[in-house]
């Protein structure tokens, strides 16, 4: 098996010592190079490249940010950040997810090296994931989503009993589309909600983001979109030219009100390994829109959500998965093409006309 050629970039050399041996107990990771800044790091980049770079923000000479754009601008490749201002506040982490970060580790401000010895494992299972990455079918500039949570697998079942679909109206005006994906899915929820029009259906979305990240995304996206983005609140209606985002940390459950739709965002621990879940929003679509959904699953690493859309399928939704060629990670797509879940597997781009077009055909 090939090794993946991992560089570090931090101005600490704690950092770089405690990361290089920790790493380099992995079969499977070579640390080829270190450096304690960017400029450093290009350097050594023109010998050999890395597959994979877990870099600071804040360095002297170059910042972390800047030199995340230089590197996607000239050769895509993935990049984890390992940094302390990611925690400060949600304007950092946007930053280099717009920036084309694949992943964010937050480092503590003390007790460092417990914190890097303890995170070895995490940081591992994100550079493997990240050195599959499918970076060069976007483009430079990619937001990708932070690491997702690691504990249990749970199935649904904790949250919400399976879909009986009595609940599920036969038919109504009201119909809602419900996405679910993760690692590259921040970038791909651009291309789609961008190039939707005011005149939509409602959307509920679940994207693999831990808490203080959510609401920052949706902020972006609104002022990107026409249609109105926002981080879902309890009780918020899921309408036309509206799409909820559910927030981090908690899982968001479609209900329905007479015939219009509403969310409930709740606490619960993590299903399919993450909180919020695709798989926890897909069975609340089967179980109250059944045959009024459409279900989207999209690039992700894992399985969450192929259950559920598997679900929605049975309950009558029209189902869609993203293609591989389009996936920066396919994982998620691929599981729920396994269990027969998708009724059409379409390319990123094509998504929102296949949205607008499945809503106009039933209505």
């Amino acid at each position: 098996m090939q090794t993946i050629k991992v560089m570090i970039v931090d101005d600490s050399a704690v950092v770089r010592q405690v990361l290089s041996a920790s790493l380099g107990e992995d079969a499977g990771i070579e640390v080829i190079a270190t450096a304690p800044d960017p400029i450093f790091a290009l350097e050594k980049m023109q010998k050999t490249w890395p597959d994979v770079i877990v870099l600071d923000v804040e360095m002297p000479r170059m910042d972390g940010v800047t030199f995340l754009k230089k590197i996607m601008s000239t050769r895509p490749t993935p990049v984890i950040i390992c940094s302390t201002l990611t925690e400060r506040g949600s304007e950092t982490a946007m930053q280099v997810l717009a920036a084309g970060a694949f992943a964010i580790v937050t480092k503590p401000t003390t007790a460092l090296r417990q914190f890097l010895l303890e995170s070895a494992g995490e940081l591992i299972h994100a550079i493997r994931a990240a050195a599959k990455a499918n970076l060069k079918r976007l483009g430079p500039a990619r937001p990708l989503a932070p690491l997702g949570p690691g504990p249990a697998k749970l199935s649904a079942d904790v949250m919400l009993a399976p879909a009986d679909h009595s609940q599920a109206m036969a038919q109504t005006t009201e119909n809602i589309v419900a996405i679910g994906t993760s690692t590259g899915g921040t970038q791909a929820l651009e291309v789609v909600l961008t190039a939707l029009p005011r005149v939509c259906p409602g959307l509920v979305i679940v994207q693999h983001m831990p808490e203080k990240f959510t609401a920052a995304f949706a902020q972006r996206l609104n002022s990107l979109c026409q249609i109105e983005v926002k981080e879902a609140a309890h009780g918020d209606r899921v309408m036309a030219g509206r799409a909820l985002i559910a927030p981090g940390g908690k899982h968001m459950m479609l209900r329905r009100n007479g015939a219009q739709y509403a969310v409930d965002v709740v606490e619960g621990p993590p299903v399919s390994r993450h909180c919020p879940s695709v798989d926890v929003l897909f069975r609340s679509a089967a179980r109250f829109a059944g045959r009024n959904a459409v279900g989207i699953i999209m690039t992700g690493m894992g399985d969450d959500g192929a259950k559920g859309l598997k679900e929605m399928h049975d309950a009558g939704a029209w189902t869609v998965g993203q293609d591989e060629d389009s996936c920066v990670v396919y994982g998620m797509p691929k599981e729920a093409v396994k269990l027969g879940a998708v009724d059409r597997v379409l390319a990123l781009k094509n998504i929102p006309e296949a949205i607008l077009g499945r809503i106009s055909r039933k209505g």
